[in-house]
């Protein structure tokens, strides 16, 4: 799986020559029928003899040409398509099978719990307010136009792939045609996903006038692509089943318990967190290894009460990487806690159990951070970041009446709120990260992603549009010039680059963008992939981690069910990458790199830079499942096709 796919899909040599042969076959079979003349010298002889047709004859016979010639080039049939299916999934003998020579496609609106709808509403739409256009082939696909289609397009094979319980692909029988079809289905798409009729005014009401080049990328500034991509020589990303990458070592889980997290650190230790404890890993050039201090959580003792859920959903190391803050939900449905737990990982002890409050008034709390990318090696670190529905707030541990030594004796300690706003409403934040300098960058429910300056957390100094899909995780990158969104079914990635009016670059954490805002670009899956992958949704998708000025990211991983998918940050960045080759909508990278394992994957993540040695330019990639953690090691050599 990876890469690859995509090539394995060409429809056009075998399909073509076969045909062609075909065509050709029946193409002697009529004439012989019909007594056209041969240009065999002993059949033209014996064709002479014959008495010559009738008038009527002829007639019938010039009928039967016409309709055998017309429906081998354009059928006579509106939105005329030819339908294939892929079948044997990723495998060697994958092959795609005709499933009609011949059909036609149609944009309805209808129901999209499956109810028929009526042919008068074929592209045009019915009364019904709760329609939506719905993608109808033949009588073996009908499916809501939304992303989950994965709809991959082919532009110079007049095709166009998608996933609708299957893999299936139509090719169409002029470009004219593919045209008209893509551009009908980007219309769809929009008036489905905001619920406005696609049109230009309301474009502008969805992504404001700042921000028109994402509703139409075909004339959006492309030039901070182009001026921030790394001087440093590219590494390919393979593209060959057999090139995997290696796996340098594997570890089971401790003590039997199943990973929930990782908690990677940059020094010399990194932290596996389970549902029974906590495992001490130690960090090498190969990966992490080694099966250290386990620390045991007692029953109830992380989430306040006897035979409750103690798991943490977050562990945040800080104070040089000896004290970790572990934050637990409240309840198995809602994953807001409304306190955490302080960790000394020298001496295996809970030291302190803080609660989150405001005014007086106890609050929760969505997520955490730390205030920088490199904050977690501080020593003397006090602070970290929060983040609630409607809340982006810094939190200081620093207790007025002295550092709490034990808990058992003590009342639960107040979080100190130093800075950071509460909002009135509707801001729905799910997820934040922090650049290098302390930036804040926060992703929505509404799809938005928001720009706090490191100053500021009133006010975001820039707020880019949501494409339609709530953003689940976010992160940046140390110089804040890269942003990447993680949504259940493809990855933004967004340059926050622009000029100023004295003509200074800048980036959008630290003023407006103005109306020169690059487009976005999309990472996704291609079609086989995808339906290999069911129902799981990406997950927790982050640059490899550098903490050192001037140095830049080099991939991207994201954890989708089985697979950690993996993106060559260089390629993606390149705007005259082949993915980006005639595409419709913004353009969208399908070439990464994939490690598969036989259960599903917890998180994916790089480690520090620092353990990136001589001959690799990137740092182990480590992967946990519940049961085990696998480190990996990407060196350009490996990567090379």
């Amino acid at each position: 799986m990876g890469a690859h796919s995509s090539r394995d899909l060409d429809l056009s040599d075998s399909e073509s020559d076969a045909e062609s042969q075909e065509t050709t076959h029946h193409e002697s079979d009529s004439e012989e029928a019909y007594g056209t003349p041969s240009s065999h010298p002993s059949d033209r002889k014996r064709d002479d003899t014959k008495t010559p047709p009738s008038t009527d004859d002829v007639e019938s016979r010039l009928k039967a040409l016409k309709l055998k010639y017309n429906n081998s080039t354009t059928p006579n049939l509106r939105n005329a398509v030819k339908l294939y299916l892929h079948v044997g999934g990723n495998t060697a003998k994958s092959k795609w099978v005709v499933s009609e020579k011949v059909t036609s496609y149609s944009f309805v609106k209808g129901a999209p719990s499956g109810e028929e709808e009526d042919d008068e509403y074929d592209d045009e739409g019915g009364s019904d307010p709760n329609a939506c256009w719905l993608l109808r082939i033949g009588s073996k696909v009908r499916a809501r136009v939304d992303e989950n289609l994965q709809l991959k397009a082919f532009k110079e094979q007049r095709r166009v792939d998608f996933v609708v319980n299957g893999v299936w692909a139509i090719r169409f029988f002029s470009a004219e045609e593919w045209d008209c079809f893509t551009k009908r289905y980007q219309d769809c798409l929009f008036e489905n996903t905001y619920g406005y009729e696609a049109n230009d005014a309301s474009k502008l009401k969805v992504y404001g006038k700042d921000f028109i080049g994402w509703a139409n990328p075909e004339v959006a500034d492309d030039s901070m692509w182009e001026d921030a991509e790394m001087k440093t020589p590219p590494s390919k990303t393979p593209v060959r089943r057999g090139n995997d990458l290696t796996e340098e070592f594997e570890d089971a889980a401790a003590n039997g318990g199943a990973i929930q997290s990782l908690a990677l650190g940059a020094l010399d230790n990194s932290f596996l967190v389970s549902d029974s404890g906590i495992q001490v890993v130690r960090n090498y050039s190969h990966g992490i290894q080694g099966k250290g201090m386990y620390v045991n959580f007692e029953e109830g003792k992380l989430s306040g009460r006897k035979g409750a859920n103690a798991t943490p959903r977050k562990a945040l190391l800080m104070r040089g990487e000896t004290n970790m803050l572990l934050m637990s939900p409240m309840t198995e449905a809602k994953p807001h806690s409304k306190g955490l737990h302080q960790l000394d990982i020298e001496t295996g002890r809970v030291v302190s159990e803080w609660k989150f409050e405001k005014d007086g008034a106890d609050i929760s709390m969505r997520d955490i951070t730390n205030d920088n990318k490199g904050a977690q090696m501080d020593p003397s670190g006090s602070t970290f970041l929060g983040l609630d529905d409607n809340r982006l707030c810094r939190w200081d541990m620093r207790d007025r009446r002295g550092m709490v030594q034990d808990i058992v004796n003590e009342s639960t300690p107040v979080l100190n709120w130093t800075q950071g706003h509460q909002f009135s409403r509707g801001t729905n934040f799910q997820c934040f990260a922090t650049t290098g300098d302390g930036s804040i960058v926060v992703g929505s429910l509404d799809g938005k992603i928001r720009l706090y300056s490191v100053s500021s957390m009133r006010q975001a100094k820039t707020a880019f549009p949501g494409l339609g899909s709530p953003i689940t995780h976010v992160d940046v990158t140390f110089d804040g010039k890269w942003i990447l969104g993680t949504t259940d079914t493809y990855l933004v990635l967004i340059c926050s680059l622009f000029t100023d009016k004295d003509g200074k670059t800048k980036t959008g954490f630290s003023g407006r963008m103005g109306h020169r805002i690059s487009a976005p670009r999309l990472l996704k899956l291609n079609p086989v992939d995808s339906h290999m992958a069911g129902t799981s949704k990406f997950r927790n998708a982050q640059f490899s981690w550098v903490t050192e000025e001037g140095k830049q990211e080099r991939h991207l991983v994201a954890t989708v069910g089985k697979f950690s998918v993996i993106w060559n940050f260089q390629q993606v960045k390149d705007g005259s990458h082949h993915c980006y080759q005639n595409q419709v909508g913004l353009k969208s990278c399908y070439c990464y790199k994939v490690v598969l394992k036989d259960d599903s994957i917890v998180d994916s993540r790089f480690m520090h830079d620092k353990y990136a040695v001589s001959d690799s330019p990137e740092a182990p990639l480590v992967v946990a499942t519940p049961m085990r953690v696998s480190s990996f090691s990407i060196s350009s050599r490996r990567l090379q096709m």
